[in-house]
């Protein structure tokens, strides 16, 4: 999540709330508090570990997660790419942000 009270972080949390409402909860209909927490735990283990994301390529969020292969790292190598280009191409307003990347 990027920051708190960021609006954008709801949909993330709502999505993920109805995955564990229609795929579990709702299913396995706990009687037990004890048994609740036993199965979201469960749960989880198998949405992280074996459940693979149509958004991740069909990989499982741990395969994405520790071989790094998401994209989000990439994002400030794009913007370097920019800096052959002149100014009067880009205008000034994007030359001087691009300006303020480290190299």
């Amino acid at each position: 999540m990027d920051c708190r009270g960021r609006a954008l972080d709801n949909i993330f949390i709502e999505r993920l709330l109805r995955n564990v409402k229609y795929d579990d909860f709702y299913l396995k209909n706990f009687a037990t508090l004890h048994e609740l927490l036993f199965g979201l735990a469960e749960y989880f283990v198998t949405y992280k570990s074996k459940r693979h994301h149509q958004a991740l390529g069909y990989k499982t969020p741990d395969h994405v997660y520790f071989t790094g292969s998401g994209g989000g790292a990439k994002i400030p190598e794009n913007f370097r790419k920019r800096q052959d280009t002149s100014k009067e191409e880009m205008g000034l307003r994007q030359s001087a942000v691009i300006e303020l990347i480290p190299s």
